[in-house]
């Protein structure tokens, strides 16, 4: 089984990871985690892509997703990213045909959304506006190429619980907080509109 976790920078993509991998080998099952390339990439480089170094990056996400031998990968965002980026930052879209096949290969795809505080990371991360710009055109991909996915909410093990709500609903325990999780993928799971899901997640959570 092949799990995608997306989202725009400072989204908890990565702890999500790492907390949905713990979970699932609590059931006993063989999960290997493939982090971000990007950011080690960044790390070594100190500084961001080159609109023509997109391609590399991606394809490099992929090569290592695929060679991954246990059943269950959990994976730290993947190639349909890094083409999202290429398109909001460099209008180039030229990575979409190779990132969508690849993201077909997913067995689950969860977005997580962007309810966290926003937090600077030197050059790894742009602005709070630039979050919602991706978060946005990472739904409108979605839904135009018919990809269904789960949108994440929350923190800490609220939001864990809602992965594993997606993707392992017979290990899934039910309490309040992820009856709320429930109620709010049911209304409104493709929504695109960043203040609406702002708005429902306060109803539910305040209410």
């Amino acid at each position: 089984m092949r799990i995608a976790i997306l989202g725009a920078e400072s989204t908890g993509k990565s702890t999500l990871c790492h907390s949905l991998a713990a979970r699932m080998r609590e059931t006993g099952a063989d999960v290997t985690v493939v982090g971000e390339y990007l950011r080690e990439w960044c790390a070594e480089m100190m500084r961001t892509p080159l609109p023509q170094e997109q391609g590399g990056i991606a394809l490099e996400q992929i090569r290592r997703i695929d060679t991954v031998r246990s059943p269950t990968v959990v994976a730290d965002t993947t190639a349909l990213m890094t083409a999202i980026y290429s398109d909001v930052l460099f209008q180039d879209d030229s990575l979409y045909p190779l990132a969508i096949e690849d993201i077909r290969r997913f067995q689950h795809v969860l977005v997580t959304a962007t309810d966290l505080p926003w937090i600077a990371d030197g050059f790894f991360r742009d602005s709070p506006q630039g979050q919602q710009a991706i978060h946005l055109r990472l739904q409108a991909v979605l839904r135009n190429h018919e990809i269904a996915y789960s949108m994440v909410y929350g923190n800490g093990e609220q939001r864990t619980q809602a992965a594993i709500a997606a993707i392992m609903p017979s290990q899934f325990s039910a309490n309040a907080d992820s009856e709320t999780y429930n109620r709010w993928m049911a209304r409104c799971e493709k929504c695109s509109d960043a203040s609406c899901e702002h708005r429902l997640f306060r109803e539910l959570t305040d209410g």
